[in-house]
């Protein structure tokens, strides 16, 4: 691939808001706990592959991965005063509600290509337990493209966060779990693509079963 690190001004804008806001609110408001960060590439290319439970996801990932995340997020979000601000910072690209076209995927490899990490939520879209239960292998197919590593993330309480017709965030406990790396698909074959996404989805479920 290209560069081996994300832009100077992405990382800059990175960390002054990590600092600022995202990693207070973290580890005070939501009580966080991190696990695994040692598991995280500082360089290169990387797929960060995860579960979603809140609308608050993708800085959390970004900030406890300690590198900038550009982030298939979906348009809604970039209505959301603040959550606009905090997920443009970070490399988010908007992709309609449930598709995953060639435009999100070309957009996806040209952030890996510039030495971004690039996040997907595993599902697709939030579910209520926190678990994943209906794998999609866009992730997959990018890290085969890329020839990029996929980095499975659990999120475990961030389904509380937010409550319906509640503006600010409820401060419930957050953990954040870090997995081992899992090699990309060798090719875009339809089956192999199916085996690593069950692979990334069975290493998140295992994470989440343990817990707080």
């Amino acid at each position: 691939m290209g560069k081996s690190r994300e832009p100077l001004i992405s990382l800059f804008l990175y960390h002054a808001f990590k600092w600022s806001v995202v990693s207070p609110m973290l580890h005070t408001y939501l009580s966080g706990q991190i696990y695994g960060a040692e598991n995280v590439p500082k360089t290169g290319p990387l797929v960060v592959v995860s579960n979603h439970g809140s609308n608050f996801d993708p800085p959390i990932v970004s900030s406890c991965v300690r590198r900038p995340v550009a982030y298939m997020a979906k348009e809604e979000l970039f209505k959301i005063p603040i959550l606009k601000q905090a997920i443009t910072l970070y490399g988010a690209y908007p992709v309609s509600r449930g598709s995953f076209d060639r435009t999100a995927i070309r957009a996806a490899l040209k952030c890996l290509d510039e030495g971004w990490a690039v996040g997907v939520f595993l599902q697709g879209t939030r579910t209520p337990d926190g678990r994943i239960t209906d794998p999609k292998r866009g992730a997959a197919l990018i890290a085969a493209k890329a020839k990029a590593p996929l980095l499975p993330v659990c999120l475990w309480g961030t389904q509380a966060i937010e409550e319906k017709g509640v503006v600010i965030p409820r401060p419930v406990p957050v953990t954040v779990r870090i997995g081992k790396l899992i090699d990309f698909p060798s090719s875009t074959d339809k089956e192999e693509l199916a085996a690593v996404t069950q692979q990334c989805a069975a290493a998140i479920n295992a994470l989440h079963d343990l817990g707080r």
